[in-house]
């Protein structure tokens, strides 16, 4: 999805319009199994949806900080090399 129109319908004024195109991303990203779908399509649904429900929006931030530790966690363990 190019990022200008992901930012138009995450602005846009129609609120379910926002929350059928975040529930139909979340579906055809748990098929992303399959040739052209793909799972990176559920945080684009999550994302969109977090904008109108509170819920959501609280695990997105709990996710987020989440992969910022293991992140952390994995660097920390595993510095790079500097020449």
């Amino acid at each position: 999805m190019p990022k200008r129109l992901f930012l138009k319908l995450k602005n846009h004024p129609s609120k379910w319009l926002r929350v059928s195109a975040g529930v139909l991303l979340i579906i055809m990203g748990l098929l992303g199994f399959l040739p052209v779908l793909g799972f990176w399509m559920i945080p684009l649904g999550v994302i969109l949806l977090s904008v109108d429900f509170h819920w959501m929006r609280r695990l997105r931030r709990r996710s987020e900080v989440w992969w910022g530790n293991l992140r952390r966690r994995k660097t920390k363990h595993h510095p790079t090399k500097h020449p």
